[in-house]
């Protein structure tokens, strides 16, 4: 019951049946039955076998299926085999993709801690995280990992990280208040969560919720619910599809019936000729590598992009990176360093950038020494231990060029009252020669009161810590005092000399601010999702570019007021947004995917893993990522660097154009086998292929030539352009028109081909013919590779040397194709003549390049025709 931080302790006692003193067995094993393990739960997973079974569901898949058994029931063996072994090739791809299973909730399992330090029946004892239940009383101390959510019932100094649930860098100072109103999970400072570990003090609490009722288990929810949604590229390759399906189911009973039409005596023979007809076109129009280059194509982007930092976990992501136009992105850790760094301070009523600080400066010197003698915090190379505050404050005087060990050696500690969160205050007494000097620091508010300056300039103080306050900055306030004794007591902290304020921040990258202006320029809309406060959100908005007016920041409360669909409207025109919770966040993602947008989130704590796991593309960080926010994502940045996305998004566009160029070079050559094959059934010759033929090119030849296309080099225009619309198809009226043109100059070399094998010499020689169609048709998809390089032509350019892959691609094909031409062995296999006159093979030849010649030619055309408009 997310209610318990307003409860009175008493009533929170009566109804969890416990007290401060902890349950009873015969009170925890009820519990235990009432509310089960303190265990997230996990979705059942599919087993690999099933998943391998589903990869033939697809309508493509099983049209193949029938052509190979047809093939066998025909006696076609060789045909039933190559079919067979395609598709079976296939299912295991996909099964691997698939079976990359998602460990999201199993990790966050992970989060509980192993035991815990528990009171049962008045004593303490150590058990098992997971038999934890409701009413339980937790003893914590500094290192401990919270194993529940729960109520505190004592707090000395205790300090808690929360940042993986509320997205916030900073400690949490934890206090036994009572409060009335409804606050955000970051702000309720009397409750401890699961997930969240203790950085400073002690305490003990009592469980209000175990397992999947945490906030932890919450998330878990989320992560279980949200959608995997497909990449653009997925989707349109799915409509194409089912397009494609309807296609050849219709194409091909129209072909089966006119062949049925044409026989003079309607028996087993001509119907299964008129069957091998049907099974012709339905393998010629089936592009079954498509998945498979895509796939292989995806996979080299993604060695690429690991290159760059960019790991990718889910193949499609690559490909959706060059959809996006939202990055929905996480503040800490993501767009800032994650560090609290000393940005300002103020000595003689001035407020100095840090840059400017001066040691020499005697006010200055005084301050920093303060600094480093009122903290515990110690910074060794790239070691820091204490709070980010504190270590803060050491860094800075360290990069001042002050020893921090030095000075603690001349100013010796002699005594201390540590940092209290009611007080909110810290003291040290320090002796050098004959002086003792007390030096405090904490909250100014706290400290004005405290000091013994004229009001004229507690004032002062207060409209500077106002102007630093508003630009995000966390302020400290330091002040002396001279003592007699050796120790000081509480008493002591009053009639303090103000010092001075030290004003941290945690700041941005150094990157954040030309990464951002990156994505806009790409017309990618950059959006600040956090856990953190408005003020502080949105200076660092500003700061590198985000947020262009105050109006576009808000808070998370303001969505609770609008409706899924208000929300919709609502997004346009906003930049930042603080105070959110998880829900906000995937509420967010999804307003903006119903805008037709494509969205990538960015976010690296457990809070961030259900809208990770939502959006089209979830990013997260690699080093200070949890393996939750890991596992829900699609890519992961190895250095943590927002502008590593901006890489990605250019990879992710390219690697999309060449998908294109892939998938143009599939579709137009199988476009030109449909054709071939239907202009034969309309006219009544023979079948100009056998679908050994057909696999062999879509399979050898084909394959080698598309993948090499996937592989053209990366073009830097692609981020002048603006993104992809969420709903446009791959197949768009200039894609379908290159399709088109390309398949009909193909399909007329071919035809030309067969009607000369087939009449050279007077005769009707069916076995030539075929031999032709297959060798024009499968060289000339090779010289088409060429082609689909560019719209335009580059028979003439270095564009069409500037990809070696695609050299060889092509050389690799020429061999196999005239392997089976000329090597005797092969010919039975492949259904080839030995009776090819020279006539014959120079047309074979002269109508492949003369393809390629004319498809060049028309690209020449339109462009000159374009380049006038």
């Amino acid at each position: 019951m997310s209610e318990r931080y307003r409860q009175q302790q008493e009533e929170i006692f009566r109804k969890l049946e416990t007290s401060a003193s902890g349950l009873d067995s015969q009170t925890v094993r009820r519990h235990m039955e009432q509310y089960g393990k303190n265990a997230i739960a996990e979705e059942k997973k599919k087993s690999t076998f099933i998943i391998f079974l589903e990869q033939f569901k697809d309508f493509l898949v099983i049209i193949l299926i029938i052509a190979a058994l047809i093939s066998a029931f025909t006696g076609d063996f060789e045909s039933f085999i190559v079919i067979i072994a395609v598709i079976t090739m296939n299912a295991i791809l996909g099964t691997i993709q698939t079976v990359k299973a998602e460990k999201s909730l199993s990790n966050l399992k992970k989060l509980s801690s192993p035991t815990a330090k528990v009171l049962r029946n008045g004593q303490t004892v150590v058990i098992p995280a997971e038999d934890l239940t409701v009413g339980d009383v937790v003893l914590l101390e500094a290192g401990d990992q919270i194993p529940a959510d729960g109520r505190l019932l004592e707090c000395a100094s205790l300090q808690t990280n929360e940042s993986a649930l509320t997205g916030e860098s900073t400690n949490v100072e934890k206090e036994l208040v009572n409060i009335a109103e409804e606050v955000p999970l970051a702000e309720r400072k009397n409750m401890v969560y699961s997930g969240s570990f203790v950085t400073y003090g002690r305490g003990s609490f009592v469980i209000t919720e175990i397992g999947m009722q945490t906030e932890v288990g919450k998330i878990a929810s989320l992560i279980q619910n949200a959608e995997a949604r497909k990449t653009p590229l997925q989707k349109s390759l799915d409509q194409f599809g089912r397009r494609l399906s309807i296609g050849i189911l219709i194409i091909c009973g129209l072909v089966f019936l006119l062949n049925m039409l044409r026989v003079d005596v309607i028996n087993f023979d001509s119907i299964m000729e008129s069957l091998m007809f049907a099974i012709a076109l339905a393998v010629a129009a089936i592009p079954e590598a498509l998945s498979s280059i895509v796939t292989i194509v995806l996979s080299f982007g993604t060695q690429k992009m690991s290159r760059e930092n960019a790991i990718i976990r889910k193949l499609q992501a690559v490909e959706g990176l060059g959809s996006v136009s939202v990055i929905c992105s996480d503040k800490t850790g993501t767009l800032t360093q994650n560090k609290m760094t000393v940005r300002k301070i103020v000595t003689d009523g001035k407020i100095i950038a840090a840059k400017d600080v001066k040691p020499e400066n005697n006010a200055q010197h005084e301050l920093l020494l303060a600094s480093v003698l009122c903290s515990d915090a110690i910074c060794k190379d790239e070691t820091e231990i204490g709070d980010p505050t504190e270590t803060a404050l050491v860094r800075f005087v360290q990069n001042r060029g002050l020893s921090d060990d030095k000075i603690r050696q001349t100013y010796l500690r002699i005594s201390e009252i540590p940092f209290d969160s009611e007080r909110k205050l810290m003291s040290t007494l320090h002796s050098y020669g004959n002086t003792k000097r007390m030096y405090t620091k904490g909250a100014t508010d706290v400290m004005l009161e405290r000091m013994k300056c004229s009001e004229t300039e507690k004032k002062r103080i207060r409209q500077q810590v106002e102007e630093l306050s508003k630009q995000g900055l966390r302020v400290l306030c330091f002040a002396f005092k001279e003592c007699q004794a050796d120790t000081i007591t509480l008493g002591d902290e009053n009639e303090l000399t103000y010092l001075g304020l030290i004003a941290e921040m945690d700041p941005p990258r150094e990157e954040s601010k030309q990464a951002v202006v990156e994505c806009r320029s790409a017309g990618i809309k950059p959006v600040m999702i956090t856990g953190d406060h408005i003020v502080t959100a949105s200076a660092i908005a500003k700061e590198i570019g985000i947020l262009e007016r105050p109006e576009e920041a808000v808070e998370g409360v303001a969505l609770d007021a609008f409706t899924d669909e208000e929300l919709v409207d609502y997004v346009a025109d906003k930049s930042v947004y603080a105070r959110v919770t998880p829900e906000h966040k995937i509420r967010i993602v999804k307003a903006w995917q119903k805008r037709d947008k494509v969205v990538a989130m960015t976010g690296d704590g457990v809070n961030d893993a259900p809208a990770l796991k939502q959006a089209d593309v979830g990013v997260t960080m690699g080093i200070t990522g949890t393996e939750v926010s890991k596992d829900a994502a699609a890519m992961v940045l190895a250095d943590d660097n927002f502008a590593t996305i901006v890489k990605a998004v250019k990879n992710g566009r390219n690697i999309y154009e060449n998908i294109k160029k892939a998938i143009l070079f599939l579709l137009s050559g199988n476009l030109a086998g449909i054709i071939v094959v239907l202009f034969n059934s309309a006219v009544g010759l023979p079948v100009p292929f056998a679908a050994i033929h057909l696999l062999f090119i879509n399979l050898l030849t084909d394959s080698l030539p598309a993948i090499a296309l996937g592989l053209e080099p990366y073009s830097d225009s692609v981020m002048k352009k603006k993104p992809r619309p969420a709903g446009e198809s791959i197949m768009t009226r200039d894609f379908l028109i290159g399709v088109g043109y390309s398949g009909f100059v193909i399909s007329i070399a071919v035809i030309g081909a067969f009607l000369i094998g087939y009449y050279y010499g007077g005769t009707h020689d069916s076995s030539a013919a075929m031999t032709m169609a297959f060798a024009t048709l499968c060289m000339s998809r090779l010289f088409h590779g060429f082609n689909c390089k560019s719209e335009k032509p580059v028979i003439f350019t270095k564009q069409l040397w500037n990809n070696a892959f695609a050299i060889w691609a092509f050389l690799a094909g020429m061999v196999l194709i005239n392997a089976v031409l000329w090597i005797p062995g092969l010919h039975s296999l492949f259904q080839i003549t030995d009776n090819l006159s020279i006539v014959l093979v120079l047309a074979m030849y002269g109508f492949s390049i003369g393809s390629m010649l004319v498809i060049q030619l028309i690209k020449g055309i339109a462009a000159a025709v374009k380049h006038k408009k």
